[in-house]
């Protein structure tokens, strides 16, 4: 079983992340519809998309602030990749003010529309469904090629479920519908068909776990989270009935709540929702103006004092240069005693600079003259 990189940071308690791809159309315009549908039914209390100037390049970027609990405050950003012919790669990051809880409203749900054939909910390094199930490869190798790949990342629960027996149209359901709000757009469901047993536990032998007959498993992913024991996330019966999968749901809630290292590339995502943050209330915006008042406040004294500094320095090295050239017409000074030579205005100017800098600077004595 693969072991977790503890040098990737964690995900903090408070991030919600997610990552697809949306293959129909322009992604910027069903964004704009869906959100301001949520704006109008208060679904959010606000949204804003950054003018392309303040996006990379190649990148559109939208924001969204709304409550849960009444409360807590949740902060989302989503950056989508400008377009290719397999469509246009999204990131969402979401940050509440509390720790996450799965049952509050998923964010992917408040930025795309939640109809069919949306075109939002594919897996972007994989030709894999977020909503539907996704039947395996026929090809035992395609399989292992498949899963090996779709687990790295991080960003989605991968669950493969066995079907012991064909089920009819009430066990093609997706256990997604029956999990809390907040996890339903981050898992995807693997099939395998009952003759296809022995071929998916010979594909998953490197990750360590194995699909009990007509079960179903929690793959660990790559890096595995610490704590994950395939005995906890192994389910040996679900019924594909249309009937609750309970136990197979109570898998996937205990995986998502193991501390997990934070997705490819989501370290960015999450700093520049923290950073780079333009949604702000009124309150918000006089807040950050003080702050940055109050900075430039503290730059401009700062500045003052430096240049008082750097005057007095000036004076001090004039004096300086005043008494060298004083001394520049005067007879030699008296021979001094062997080792031992008296300052000269040269060496004046040098510590005036030296106490400056707040240096303490001890002169080395000149070598005595020879007759």
């Amino acid at each position: 079983m693969p072991t977790s990189a503890t040098a990737r940071p964690m995900t903090p308690a408070t991030v919600w992340p997610a990552r697809g791809r949306h293959t129909r159309g322009a992604a910027e315009d069903v964004l704009r519809r869906s959100l301001e549908q949520r704006k109008r039914s208060r679904d959010i209390d606000d949204f804003l998309e950054l003018p392309e100037a303040d996006a990379a390049p190649a990148e559109r970027v939208f924001e969204a602030r709304w409550r849960v609990d009444e409360t807590v405050i949740v902060r989302a950003r989503l950056s989508l990749t400008s377009g290719s012919d397999e469509g246009q790669d999204w990131v969402l990051i979401a940050e509440a003010e509390q720790p996450w809880r799965q049952e509050w409203p998923s964010p992917v749900g408040l930025f795309w529309p939640d109809e069919p054939d949306a075109g939002w909910d594919r897996v972007a390094t994989a030709d894999l469904s977020l909503r539907e199930i996704n039947p395996l490869p026929r090809d035992d190798r395609e399989t292992r090629r498949l899963l090996r790949s779709a687990v790295r990342g991080g960003w989605h629960i991968h669950v493969v479920v066995h079907e012991a027996m064909t089920p009819d149209e009430r066990g093609r359901m997706p256990v997604a519908r029956w999990l809390p709000p907040g996890l339903r757009d981050r898992v995807v469901e693997h099939r395998a068909a009952p003759q296809q047993l022995r071929g998916v536990n010979w594909a998953l032998r490197e990750s360590g776990v194995q699909v009990p007959r007509g079960g179903a498993v929690v793959l660990p992913g790559s890096p595995a989270p610490d704590g994950y024991d395939v005995e906890d996330f192994s389910v040996r019966a679900v019924f594909l009935d249309g009937s609750e999968p309970t136990d197979l749901v109570a898998a996937v809630t205990r995986f998502a709540a193991l501390p997990r290292p934070l997705p490819d590339g989501a370290q960015d995502a999450l700093t520049a929702l923290r950073e780079d943050w333009h949604l702000l209330t009124l309150q918000e915006e006089l807040e950050r103006q003080r702050g940055l008042v109050a900075m430039y406040a503290e730059a401009l004294e700062a500045m003052t004092k430096s240049r008082d500094l750097y005057r007095e320095a000036a004076e001090r090295a004039h004096e300086a240069l005043v008494a060298y050239q004083e001394s520049a017409g005067a007879a030699p000074a008296p021979r001094q005693a062997s080792g031992v030579s008296a300052a000269s205005p040269l060496q004046q100017i040098t510590r005036t600079f030296e106490r400056f800098k707040g240096k303490s600077t001890r002169p080395t004595a000149p070598a005595g003259e020879k007759e």
